[in-house]
């Protein structure tokens, strides 16, 4: 049995989380399975690199940036590799570059082309534990890029697929996916399982247990998904095709506080002008969120979407290039928000749900933003002091 196993940066934090995560490695290595590690950096290694970067320039290129971020799985990955060795098992640890795994030229948000697996398979062959640096590749000019923060989740499930792997599991430091933040909603609960399209939702949404872009991967090529704890011995949630029917609507209350509202005032009310605007964002990589459009006066039109807030730079750029050929009159942003969204397949089925989200938010006192639909996610846009009371009276009215 082939089982890639990913950890994150608080599993791997100190010396002796790393000799936890060796045990647990070498337990399965000697129940005879072949095994895949993807580490991220070293508790909050990544978050000291971007604020060092930032005290040296207010503004670092983004390939700068990825070639600082890279350095912190290395060292995660020799470590691992230096404390599974001195159980006397054999391991490797392996960088984007030795496995070859190509991406995009896209700095800090690259995307995986292909992977390379004849040096894996080689290593695994000779009974070695591989150790991969997760969260990075390559691109076609040998210049180490980024997948974007969380990516290491996608690096863990991208090589499950290309590996044909049996298991792929994510561990953290919770012991599964709960139906809020237990740091927010201590009544919160562990989910056993939970469908991909759900799980993509949730992690669209501010959920921090899996990047979005790996439940995307995981459903599109069928990967087997296990969420648990690095810190004890739990069954974790299922990630999978097909739940059964629960009586549980609503799934998750998710909180996402990385985000930023812009407003563009005085915009043109004529055809091509939606067009003109996202088209512009579009090619500056800007990624829009919720969309609003609303008429003004003298012929004009307000859109409004939101971000997230490391895109509100380019955003902005993008808005005032020259030669977009858009016209209006200011722009005006925001950046004390929070998107808080509910997630449920059975939303589909149910009438009232949006109903009872806003009752909710009427007997909090919370004003609403902006609001977005879908068939299974609602999510609406709050000042950022009231997001977490906002997640507290939604997830206890749904309770």
């Amino acid at each position: 049995m082939l089982i890639v196993k990913k950890f994150g940066g608080s599993s791997v934090r100190d010396a002796e989380r790393i000799k936890n995560v060796a045990d647990r490695v070498i337990r399965d290595y000697n129940e005879g399975h072949d095994i895949v590690v993807v580490l991220s950096a070293m508790g909050d290694t990544t978050d000291n690199y971007i604020k060092l970067a930032h005290e040296l320039n207010e503004r670092p290129s983004k390939r700068e940036m990825d070639m600082l971020m890279t350095t912190g799985e290395q060292i995660s990955v020799a470590l691992l590799a230096m404390a599974i060795q001195a159980k006397r098992v054999p391991a490797v640890s392996l960088n984007a570059f030795q496995v070859g795994m190509e991406t995009t030229s896209d700095f800090m948000h690259a995307r995986l082309k292909r992977i390379q697996t004849q040096r894996l398979k080689n290593e695994l062959e000779n009974r070695k534990v591989v150790i991969v640096t997760g969260f990075q590749g390559v691109n076609r000019n040998d210049d180490f890029t980024t997948l974007g923060r969380g990516g290491s989740d996608t690096t863990a499930v991208a090589l499950a697929s290309v590996l044909h792997a049996d298991l792929c599991e994510i561990y953290t430091d919770v012991d599964g996916i709960y139906t809020a933040d237990p740091r927010v909603v201590p009544n919160a609960k562990k989910l056993d399982e939970i469908t991909y399209d759900e799980m993509l939702e949730l992690a669209s949404l501010g959920a921090k247990v899996l990047h979005n872009r790996s439940v995307e991967m995981a459903k599109k090529y069928g990967v087997p998904l296990v969420v648990r704890s690095s810190l004890v011995d739990a069954e974790g949630t299922v990630v999978k095709e097909d739940v059964p029917v629960e009586k549980m609507l609503i799934k998750g209350v998710t909180c996402d506080k990385n985000v930023a509202k812009l407003a563009v005032i005085g915009l043109k009310n004529e055809p091509g002008v939606a067009f003109k605007l996202f088209n512009i964002l579009a090619r500056y990589d800007v990624n829009v969120d919720i969309i609003l459009q609303s008429i003004g006066r003298n012929e004009t039109k307000d859109i409004s979407f939101t971000v997230a807030k490391e895109y509100l730079d380019d955003a902005i750029d993008a808005l005032n290039d020259v030669n977009a050929g858009i016209s209006f009159e200011k722009i005006h942003y925001d950046v004390d928000v929070a998107k808080v969204s509910i997630v449920g397949a059975g939303m589909m089925t149910h009438a009232g749900v949006a109903a009872k989200m806003f009752e909710a938010l009427y007997n909090a006192n919370v004003n609403i933003n902006m609001i977005s639909t879908s068939e299974i996610k609602i999510t609406v846009l709050v000042h950022a002091d009231d997001a977490n009371r906002t997640v507290k009276a939604i997830h206890d009215m749904f309770e």
